[in-house]
């Protein structure tokens, strides 16, 4: 005799033991002693509630969140009343100045010239002379002796050297009686001097605007 008693199935009327809660045959459930539920028929039926019940739950949701207004929307920023400024965008150029009505102040620059610039360069000025020098054979002379008949061969020696002369070299004699004085060359930069007569004179010599003196004796 089996301790554990078997009950009756009242659908399929086969017997199971009674410690299952479900025939093991058909599937039906029991309830007290051989009764049974169609418990698989009413779970489908309650699942498929719930999905109806959660589908208008997730359709209300999405309308609910594409209606409700934007935090944007919300705190909108209020129109601004005041007088546009005389910019045309609104904003302030680099010639645009703040009033102190705090109106915008359009200022023009002037517009760019078109002439073209010049495009000859300065001329570099001409070197000036510095100092001049009476020389006979490279050596200065500040005093000369002429004898009678005597021709004497001088330079003008200029400072800087090398430097290119605009004007002619002038030779003055003070007194053409004692000594005359003739230049050899163009430029003036060598010249020969002749006793005339006897006599104390001065030899001059012009280059620009510096001269030098030398003086000659006819005794």
């Amino acid at each position: 005799m089996s301790i554990i008693s078997e009950v009756k199935c009242a659908r399929c009327d086969r017997m199971y033991s009674g410690m299952r809660s479900r025939c093991p045959y058909c599937g039906a459930r029991r309830i007290g002693s051989g009764k049974f539920t169609e418990g698989s028929d009413s779970s489908r039926g309650k699942m498929i509630v719930g999905i109806l019940i959660m589908s208008v739950l997730v359709v209300a949701v999405g309308i609910l969140l594409f209606t409700a207004p934007t935090p944007e929307q919300v705190f909108e920023e209020p129109e601004d009343t005041s007088e546009p400024s005389s910019s045309p965008d609104n904003t302030l150029s680099d010639n645009d100045t703040i009033s102190e009505d705090g109106k915008t102040v359009v200022t023009q620059s002037p517009p760019p010239s078109d002439e073209p610039e010049d495009p000859t360069p300065t001329p570099t000025p001409a070197p000036t002379v510095e100092s001049v020098d009476i020389t006979y054979s490279n050596t200065i002379k500040t005093d000369i002796t002429l004898q009678v008949g005597e021709r004497v061969p001088l330079r003008a020696r200029v400072e800087p050297a090398g430097i290119e002369l605009t004007e002619k070299i002038i030779w003055l004699s003070s007194n053409p009686s004692v000594f005359d004085v003739v230049a050899d060359n163009l430029e003036g930069t060598s010249a020969e001097i002749t006793r005339i007569g006897q006599g104390t004179a001065t030899l001059t010599v012009i280059a620009g605007n510096v001269e030098a003196e030398c003086t000659i004796r006819c005794p």
